[in-house]
């Protein structure tokens, strides 16, 4: 390579990575995060094209096929892609960029000449070339079962309960431990069953960390393999010594640890302890929650309507209830319909509610609530005990007071929304089933609350149609 060449890339390099900070600032806010998304993909556009024009590159029919096939599979999966489907797509990518960084590994190790990784004096793969595709391999490979393991979950093809034994933690440790020294081992002795045996080693741990996983702490493990995937490109993106791609790995992963820092400390959790364990989805108690035979004040869509119409100020929280019945629409015509009565109306967003981060934000932005109509839980919550009523629309974990007063709930100490101390709670709910961390919601049966059951979308287009 020229090193007139030379210095172009590495100055479109630096301009893409620019382009990637800007992208993650824009994202950072619902306001901005349309001039992120194309921040990101212009930065990725000039990346994949300075890489593809390098001089070392010396055939495009391989590159074309798999920029077409790509394109394709993008196109199509994001066109028909649903919002309530978006952590488990999120999921997949993950593991899609962990397999690329295996196999990456795998081609650099097979055949080093190629990626200019042997060292003239002893004929090996350079130490530190050896440490950095070790460490791409074991991160790529976790990422990747980690990842596919989470997808099942989510997309409801296993139980999103966590499944544990007995030794389970002790059992991680020793793996663990066995990977860290095979890849200490391999920096320094090149043998190909070490390589390789790692690998398989980290696609059996990253299976081990995920299953005791519960549905509860889903958000973090999305955000967590997020971080993964990104330490698992800059691992590669040193094998391969391009600037590009550990810039970007690098962002992707500390931006990914420090969301699910944030989130865990949101959810009052230590960070290591929801990797090593998590909490919630206990089958039983969920079992339990079911077969509760306490009685509890149901409503119609007539009463909630009067009710409403009649209050000064309502507090909707919405949750991933409203994203399978894709009722956000709906909710804020609700909304609006309600301020045309001349009722306060704002949205309280819990920062986990959902299956991803930011999961509400997005939907309500697609229904165009205004910015200014949504809050937080650290700014909202004081706002309760001031509101006529509180609309719950399938939050069912978040708003469960059992988390405050219940040392023996598995979300004990978890931050929720005070929607108890409104003066009456409307709540959402197809049934009286426990929520997705298999806990019943003691919400239910407090006297101010009024069950409201049936399809979400259904129900407030009828509350809608009473309104009027």
């Amino acid at each position: 390579m020229s090193e007139l060449h030379a210095d172009l890339t590495s100055l479109a390099y630096l301009v893409a990575a620019v382009l990637f900070i800007m992208a993650l600032r824009g994202l950072s806010s619902p306001e901005t995060s349309r001039a992120g998304n194309y921040f990101g993909m212009l930065g990725m556009l000039i990346a994949v094209l300075t890489t593809a024009l390098s001089p070392e590159v010396q055939s495009y029919s391989w590159i074309l096929v798999a920029l077409a096939t790509g394109a394709v599979i993008g196109v199509t999966i994001a066109r028909r892609i649903a919002m309530t489907a978006m952590p488990q797509l999120v999921a997949g990518f993950h593991s899609l960029v962990g397999m690329a960084a295996v196999l990456v590994a795998g081609a650099a190790f097979s055949n080093p000449q190629a990626f200019g990784l042997l060292s003239e004096a002893t004929g090996e793969i350079f130490v530190a070339s050896r440490i950095e595709m070790g460490l791409g391999a074991v991160i790529g490979a976790i990422t990747f079962s980690g990842s596919v393991i989470a997808f099942t979950k989510l997309q409801g093809l296993v139980s999103g309960a966590p499944v544990s034994f007995k030794g389970q933690h002790f059992l991680n440790a020793v793996v663990g431990l066995i990977i860290l020294g095979l890849i200490v081992f391999f920096a320094f002795e090149q043998t190909p069953w070490v390589f390789w045996t790692m690998t398989a080693l980290a696609f059996v741990i990253g299976v081990l960390i995920i299953i005791p996983i519960g549905g509860a702490d889903m958000p973090v493990v999305v955000s967590m393999l997020n971080s993964y995937s990104g330490w698992a490109a800059a691992g590669i993106g040193f094998t391969l010594q391009n600037d590009a791609l550990i810039v970007t790995g690098a962002l992707v992963g500390s931006s990914g640890a420090i969301l699910s820092y944030i989130m865990c400390k949101g959810m009052n959790r230590s960070f290591i302890s929801v990797i090593l364990g998590g909490f919630g989805g206990d089958s039983s108690a969920g079992a339990a929650g079911g077969a509760d035979d306490r009685p509890v004040k149901q409503g119609s869509a007539e009463d909630a309507a009067f009710i409403m119409k009649n209050a000064g100020k309502v507090i909707i929280v919405p949750g991933y209830g409203m994203a399978v019945a894709q009722a956000q629409h709906a909710l804020r015509e609700m909304g609006d319909a309600l301020k045309d009565e001349g009722v306060k109306v704002v949205y309280a967003i819990h920062p986990v509610a959902g299956r991803m981060p930011g999961h509400m934000n997005v939907l309500l932005a697609e229904a165009n609530v205004s910015y200014d109509e949504v809050f937080e839980l650290e700014d909202i919550n004081s706002e309760f005990q001031t509101a006529d009523v509180a609309f719950v629309i399938g939050a069912n974990d978040v708003t469960n007071p059992s988390a405050k007063t219940d040392p023996t709930s598995p979300i004990f100490g978890m931050p929720v929304l005070d929607v108890e101390k409104a003066r009456t709670v409307l709540f959402v709910k197809r049934s009286m089933a426990s929520g997705y961390a298999g806990v019943q919601n003691e919400l239910f049966y407090r006297d101010n609350t009024m069950m409201l059951f049936g399809d979400a979308k259904k129900m407030v287009e009828t509350i809608l149609r009473n309104l009027d």
